[in-house]
């Protein structure tokens, strides 16, 4: 039974149906591209300007006429050829273009204003000569070069013409990629070109590469695209050949000629000698094929070649030829390397944030064991929502304290330790700790903020930890609470359903500064009024300034006003989507009764 899906016959043909479509698409475009030369010729052979300043003035007309540059060229006409007499061709150049055995040209330059060499004239062609399109040497001579083969513009092989007859150096391209177009039809081919100044004008011969020629170019440049190299060595002559890429494997210059067989295994790394040893003997003892992975000297490092060998036997079965090829997998080697350590250090970076999550959720669990729910104390109900970061890097510090004090006062607070993670959990912990401790002094807010902002600057030292907070006491007797902030967002009363947040004196936040005192602000309560106490992370959101999200959190406030505390909460949070925030959200709703 097959172990694809029923459906990938389906499958298959819709992916070869796209396949055909972007050849389609391709194709287009390169008959596109072979059009915009020839018009490109056409204008520059008209104007007598170079090709670069033909496609920008092709360019020019398109922008200005609002046309596709394609249908812009397609309408550019052929400049009058105009009746030329027969050139005077002297004997040398005409015996000299027989002499070669491929298509053949002598050009002459063609001038502009400023007499540069903007084109050439095909003076003559020999009798071999024939075009990528089917023209013959009678539909070449005497015509412009660009005007019968406008394919020169785009293939960059006028430049190079240009340059050879100026320099006086020649030139020999291989592997020319060639298209031109014939009445909208494309005549692409892979050519062979050759260029020289002879005189006063240009040799020029090209030969089209069949398709023996195209596979032993293309298996040529594979080798160098796979770094593959192919070596033989004659056991019976001593004679050795290798191609081009083995001289590159093994660091070696191409006069020094190849290595015999037997001097290989002196560049091999001391750790693989007997690895390659053994496959050598493989290859000559038990004349079998082997293939093998090892390290050599270079003189650019160590190289990794992967080699496969195999003897060539004669009629008795005496090896008398080895074979191999070689392919240098270094590069794929040292990204393997550089994988597997990215992936141990990814592991480890791992293990260790999952560690950190650990502590630091069970940190928060031993500070904060109330995460929701409804807390009663004298004169108040409070509801209670603690909502941390399910990601490490959004573990935060926020904390918050309701707890009735021996002095029957009510302690009331809320803070946020900067930062995520542990260590955002550790300040939290010194701030919460310490200020139940620091509470039963009975002193004032303002005093227990100074001395909570003292325990946090002494006790790191070494780094600066800050926080925020706003620490006041509820006083059931006469209904006042007495507050300070420490660089905490104002509590926000909610007042006959009307939010508005406190106007406070706001301090400094813990563990900027050394010495630092805060003012206290007395703000007098009724009954059925609500406290809302809250950390940024409720109000904070990406590209939006804090100003909007206190806004967004009023206009919330004003509709979920609610006797109970708890629902006001829950309306709160999935209005202004708290469990979507980017940090740790608290939010304690005290409602006086």
């Amino acid at each position: 039974m097959s172990r694809f899906s029923p459906f990938s016959r389906y499958e298959s043909g819709a992916a070869s149906a796209r396949v055909r479509d972007l050849l389609v698409r391709l194709r287009m475009r390169m008959r596109d591209e072979a059009i915009l030369d020839e018009a490109v010729a056409r204008l520059a052979t008209g104007q007598d300007i170079r090709p670069g300043e033909a496609a920008e003035q092709l360019a020019r007309m398109a922008q200005h006429s609002g046309l596709e540059l394609v249908e812009v060229a397609k309408g550019i006409e052929r400049p009058p050829d105009e009746p030329r007499p027969a050139p005077d061709v002297p004997g040398w150049v005409t015996g000299m273009l027989e002499a070669v055995h491929a298509s053949a040209l002598y050009l002459t330059p063609v001038h502009d204003a400023t007499g540069r060499v903007v084109d050439f004239l095909i003076l003559a062609a020999n009798r071999h000569a024939r075009t990528v399109a089917g023209r013959t040497a009678a539909d070449l001579a005497g015509h412009r070069l660009m005007a019968v083969l406008p394919g020169v513009a785009g293939s960059g092989l006028l430049d190079d013409y240009i340059t050879v007859f100026e320099a006086g150096e020649p030139m020999h391209r291989d592997g020319v990629e060639y298209v031109e177009v014939l009445d909208y039809l494309l005549w692409p081919a892979t050519l062979s070109v050759r260029a020289s100044r002879v005189d006063d004008g240009l040799l020029v011969s090209w030969r089209q590469l069949d398709d023996e020629e195209l596979l032993v170019s293309g298996w040529e440049r594979a080798q160098r695209l796979a770094e593959l190299g192919w070596g033989e060595w004659n056991l019976a002559t001593q004679r050795t050949l290798w191609t081009p890429q083995m001289y590159e494997m093994f660091g070696r210059d191409r006069a020094d000629g190849p290595m015999a067989l037997e001097d290989l295994l002196t560049v091999v790394v001391p750790e693989d000698l007997p690895v390659v040893e053994e496959q050598v003997r493989s290859l000559l003892e038990y004349r079998e094929a082997v293939e093998t992975e090892f390290r050599i000297q270079h003189r650019h490092g160590v190289r990794h070649l992967c080699v496969f060998g195999e003897p060539i036997l004669d009629s008795d079965g005496v090896p008398v030829k080895v074979r191999c090829l070689a392919q240098d997998v270094t590069r794929s080697r040292r990204r393997e390397r550089a994988l597997a350590v990215a992936h141990e250090q990814a592991h480890r970076q791992r293990q260790r944030a999952e560690e950190e999550h650990r502590v630091t959720v069970q940190l928060q669990d031993t500070i904060v064991p109330i995460r929701r729910g409804l807390i009663h104390l004298p004169g108040l109900t409070v509801g209670v929502r603690y909502l941390p970061g399910e990601e490490l890097v959004r573990l935060g510090g926020d904390w918050f304290k309701a707890r009735l004090l021996p002095d029957g006062r009510v302690l009331i607070a809320i803070g946020d330790a900067m930062g995520h993670g542990l260590t955002a959990a550790s300040i939290m912990l010194q701030m919460r700790s310490g200020l139940a401790g620091l509470a039963y002094t009975q002193a004032p807010a303002g005093q227990l903020a100074t001395w909570l902002n003292d325990l946090i600057v002494h006790s790191n030292e070494d780094v600066t930890v800050t926080g925020t907070a706003v620490i006041g006491h509820f006083d059931p007797q006469d209904c006042t609470f007495r507050w300070t902030s420490a660089g905490h967002p104002s509590p926000v009363l909610i007042r006959n359903g009307r939010p508005e947040p406190i106007d406070g004196v706001q301090g400094m936040m813990l563990g900027a500064f050394d010495v630092t005192e805060y003012q206290m602000t007395t703000t007098q309560l009724q009954q059925g009024d609500v406290l809302l106490l809250y950390t940024d992370g409720i109000v904070e959101r990406r590209g939006q300034d804090l100003e909007t999200g206190i806004q967004s959190l009023l206009q919330a406030a004003h509709l979920c006003a609610d006797d109970d505390p708890e629902r006001m909460i829950d309306c709160l949070l999935n209005r202004l989507g708290g469990d979507l925030a980017e940090d740790d959200v608290c939010v304690l709703a005290v409602r006086v009764l």
